[in-house]
């Protein structure tokens, strides 16, 4: 009996024991699968796709693209922050988004893509952003159509740039101002009567840069500015190249390329036809080199006008080469109000062909935009100016220096000039030239040329550096 109990207590025990050990290895291996699992569940639920905690719950969908802010060289593409790219839909926010995003990234790329067009109202993009920011436009940017529904405060320019820095545009788009509204004189002339008498005459600009250094503008296109296409201001170290520049003939002030108070420029391999001046030089501008340009229509490459209503004018070191010119008003051009203060200077045109131009080459001290204007004695002084080997054919008057009676032009060089009337418009022979000294080496045609300087001039020069105050 004593042993029975015995054997049933050994028996109790052992089975203890093995449940003990059962249930040990068990928790263990319970605990290595959890272990294993919540790395998992923690990816699953608690990380979005950008790498942000987003808590215990399924992330919300995204129904857009995000965009990438990444390491440099990023592209910010419009479609990704909302542009729907069909033209009705205004995609202005979009662009300034995007904007802001590739402002604050180094060489970032904001992306206007092909096949498609976005309408953007008057906006300004500012820097300073960080460098090589690029705006590559391979799709159409289109300006509000209606004149009448931009806003007061925009009629200065459409896309605005300010503050920037070693910045590009460049690809295969094009900037669409459809200025037809505005070049209607009724339909602009009742929106003017809306708005203020004390902004006649004010349209927008299409891109503008304003105080901006160090930028690249190629290979786009350009056409239909209410007013001037592509305007550089304040700005310094401009490089324009391979662009296309247009807009019709009856289109006024529209001016191709404008330059006011900008250095260091170089516009070339550019096709630029408007209603205005293919290039305008204005004051403040100096160290400009324009060449390799086909200009027409429009009224030519002109510097000026300058200073107007007794303003100061600087202009120096211009060198416009290697330039075709077709059924243009004017060739190459300088033009000045009477009364302004200021210098022009060291000045080139050379290797410039023409064709049915109606003024080949100009220089105008008497520049008027009305049909009367009061005479007075001030004016920009003109010095230093080089026209060489300019041919081809001229529409009305082969050459025309009018300068002013109380301050000469001097050191004007007119070298290997070859134009005759166009068999299309005929044309005077004869050229016409008022108070201008210099040299003219042949060969020269037509040979009334060779009568058009006065020699000597020594005193003049004088009495010239003594009113080119303001500039140097």
């Amino acid at each position: 009996m004593k042993r029975n109990r015995s054997f049933s207590l050994l028996f109790f025990m052992s089975l203890l024991v093995i449940i003990f050990v059962t249930f040990s290895i068990i928790s263990v291996e319970a605990r290595k699968t959890n272990m294993k699992k919540k790395p998992h569940k923690r990816h699953k639920y608690n990380h979005s796709s950008n790498g942000h905690t987003r808590g215990s719950h399924p992330p919300c969908p995204v129904p857009t693209p995000l965009p990438h802010y990444g390491p440099q060289g990023s592209t910010f593409d419009v479609l990704s922050f909302g542009a729907k790219g069909n033209g009705i839909a205004d995609d202005s926010e979009a662009l300034v988004a995007a904007w802001r995003g590739a402002c604050k990234v180094a060489r970032a790329t904001i992306k206007i893509p092909p096949q498609l067009k976005f309408l953007i109202k008057p906006i300004t993009l500012q820097g300073p952003c960080m460098p090589d920011l690029t705006l590559q436009i391979d799709g159409t940017l289109l300006a509000p159509p209606e004149a009448s529904s931009w806003p007061k405060s925009s009629l200065f320019q459409w896309i605005n740039f300010k503050w920037v820095q070693n910045f590009t545009i460049k690809g295969s788009g094009t900037i669409d101002g459809q200025g037809y509204k505005w070049w209607s004189s009724s339909e602009f002339y009742d929106m003017q009567k809306s708005y203020s008498k004390q902004i006649p005459g004010m349209k927008p600009t299409a891109i503008r840069f304003y105080s901006s250094n160090h930028i690249t503008v190629r290979d786009i296109r350009i056409i239909n500015s209410p007013l001037c296409h592509l305007k550089f201001d304040n700005s310094k170290g401009i490089k324009v190249n391979n662009i296309t520049i247009s807009s019709p003939e009856n289109s006024p002030n529209t001016d191709g390329i404008h330059l006011q108070n900008t250095q260091d420029v170089e516009i070339q391999r550019s096709d630029i036809g408007t209603g205005d001046d293919c290039v305008s030089i204005q004051t403040g501008c100096s160290n400009i080199h324009v060449h390799h340009i086909n200009c027409g229509p429009g009224h030519g490459i002109s510097l000026g006008g300058l200073g107007k209503d007794k303003s100061v004018a600087c202009v120096s070191d211009i060198i416009v080469e290697d330039i075709t010119m077709k059924n243009t008003l004017y060739g190459a051009r300088i033009k000045t109000w009477q009364g302004g203060i200021g210098m022009v200077k060291n000045v080139s045109f050379s290797r410039i062909q023409v064709y049915d131009v109606k003024f080949p080459i100009m220089i105008d001290q008497y520049y008027c935009d009305k049909q009367i204007c009061k005479n007075q004695t001030g004016t920009v002084v003109i010095s230093g100016v080089k026209f060489d080997s300019i041919s081809g054919t001229y529409a009305m008057q082969p050459i025309h220096l009018a300068c002013s009676n109380s301050i000469p032009c001097t050191d004007v060089d007119l070298t290997d000039i070859q134009l005759r009337p166009s068999l299309k418009y005929g044309g005077l022979k004869q050229a016409v030239c008022w108070n201008s000294y210099g040299k003219s080496q042949g060969p020269l045609v037509p040979s009334s040329i060779d009568y058009c300087l006065r020699s000597g001039g020594g005193s003049i020069k004088r009495i010239s550096r003594s009113h080119d105050r303001g500039c140097y």
